[in-house]
């Protein structure tokens, strides 16, 4: 009988995940004017906001998420 091993979902994974989330919700919530980063300049606020989100963005997809059962099966 063949048994798969799985791995647990890395803390890296977990991590960029929340970040992503939080960048998110920055993102919305400052598309909805409110000021979730407390800066005086609207144009320094939303260029903070969209860099954060983009590199957010950028590092969640870059990385290997192994996030399904499936693709943390070691062996076949």
């Amino acid at each position: 009988m063949n048994v798969k091993a799985t791995e647990k979902i890395s803390a890296g994974t977990i991590a960029r995940f929340v970040l992503l989330a939080l960048a998110l919700v920055n993102q919305a919530l400052t598309i909805v004017g409110h000021s979730p980063i407390p800066v005086d300049e609207d144009g320094v606020q939303q260029f903070i906001s969209l860099a954060f989100t983009g590199a957010t963005s950028l590092w969640a997809y870059w990385k290997n998420n192994d996030v399904t059962k499936k693709a943390r099966t070691k062996g076949e």
